[in-house]
């Protein structure tokens, strides 16, 4: 292989984070131009796809570059204690019955639609369960349970835990964007025609307006500009709580060891890893950490910095890539297609027995689906005193992503 045209990694890092920020500069513009191209092309899928670029152009190298390496250790651990420190999960509570328990039904439609969906492709097309125990498919696929769960973080988890390779990984990221975002345009469209959907539902509406009103009531701090102490200890809590993770992962996994065989009868080996451990580790440490006076350094821009740990490590994911070995893949298309129905057909037919409206329905599916960036923006359609519902569910999301995405894996490798 040639030598790169960049081997300083110095080099290497100030391009990503030029590029990362042209990302975030456009796709937060309010010209026209650049808001019905990230309609279609969402802004997660760019930072994979510059950064593969540069290395299939032998521009850069993933291979030889240790920014990946630096990212998974560092910046993934601190990023999901920063993630989920700021959850209110008491204001999560308050939301009523009716939206937890259309949420849960659609986070409960993802688990279980995973191996329904994979079942069924592989009884439909011939050849295709050989090709997904050669490939291992299921390594990508449980990428996508974190994705719909949990967002980005717990997408990446996912994949380091169980070594999804690049090139699936990339494929993956192309099936997840294209079928979760044609299923958000559905439900923006759906929100034209509510009182009909409404009507089939049976739904009992004045959940809706108890909720509007117990927002409009709330008021909260202002946000302000963070010092140089919050800052410090933003970052003391997030890597400092990585690092707790990690000693204590380390004598889980080296204690459990001993039993990987015993495990691995029953697909739990992966418990016997370290970095499953430092996962699950920062992920509790976080939740036990909203509870406390810290979750208010949300109001100081905690979410935005964890939120680029993530996409910065996207990026360095990308860049290991080469795209002229990418292909695409049918039956994986189509697992995603059949996954994504089980999942509306599971939290339609939770709302109608319990009588919820479509508002919750939308919103708590795109809480799973797309997360706190699309979530809010949805929910704000039907009114936008309600975007705080969104916002709240998928911070739930956040939270439940990694254990999800876990018993998702269990569930599809016992296809096999």
């Amino acid at each position: 292989m040639n030598e790169p045209l960049i081997t300083n990694d110095a080099i290497t890092l100030g391009i990503l984070l030029v590029l990362l920020t042209l990302i975030f500069r456009t796709s937060q513009s309010a010209h026209p131009g650049w808001q019905k191209f990230y309609t279609y092309v969402p802004a997660l899928l760019l930072c994979y796809i510059f950064p593969a670029a540069l290395n299939s152009l032998n521009i850069v190298s993933g291979e030889q570059s240790v920014l990946y390496k630096v990212s998974t250790t560092y910046l993934l651990p601190a990023a999901l204690v920063l993630l989920t420190s700021t959850a209110d999960l008491r204001a999560i509570l308050r939301l009523g019955n009716k939206a937890l328990v259309t949420f849960m039904a659609g986070t409960i439609g993802i688990i279980l639609g995973a191996p329904i969906a994979l079942l069924i492709v592989m009884w439909l097309l011939p050849g295709f369960r050989e090709q997904a125990i050669a490939n291992e498919y299921w390594k990508g696929l449980v990428t996508i349970s974190g994705s719909w769960i949990g967002g980005s973080s717990s997408q990446l988890a996912l994949k380091e835990i169980y070594g999804c390779s690049e090139p699936l990984f990339a494929i993956i990221l192309v099936v997840d964007a294209v079928v979760s975002t044609t299923w958000t345009a559905c439900l923006i469209y759906g929100a034209a025609y509510k009182d009909k959907i409404d009507g089939w539902l049976r739904a009992d509406t004045r959940s809706i307006e108890e909720v509007k009103e117990r927002i409009l009531q709330f008021k909260e701090e202002p946000d302000r500009p963070a010092n140089l102490l919050d800052l410090s200890t933003i970052l003391a809590l997030g890597f400092g709580g990585g690092a707790l993770a990690y000693g204590l992962a380390y004598w889980l996994s080296t204690n459990l060891q001993p039993y990987k065989a015993s495990l691995a009868t029953y697909g739990l080996d992966p418990f016997t890893s370290n970095f499953l451990w430092v996962v699950i580790l920062s992920t509790s440490l976080g939740i036990g950490l909203s509870f406390t006076r810290l979750r208010k350094l949300e109001k100081l821009g905690t979410t935005d910095l964890a939120t680029l740990f993530v996409y910065f490590l996207i990026m360095t994911i990308g860049m290991r890539l080469d795209l002229s070995n990418l292909g695409g893949n049918p039956g994986l298309f189509l697992v995603a297609v059949i996954w994504m129905l089980i999942h509306i057909l599971v939290m339609l037919i939770t709302a109608r027995i319990i009588r919820a409206p479509y508002f919750f329905v939308a919103v708590g599916s795109q809480a799973n689906i797309g997360g706190v960036s699309t979530a809010p923006a949805v929910a704000s359609i039907f009114h936008p005193a309600l975007a705080p519902v969104g916002v709240l569910l998928a911070v739930l999301s956040h939270v439940l992503g990694t254990y999800g995405g876990l018993i998702t894996g269990w569930l599809m490798r016992l296809t096999f």
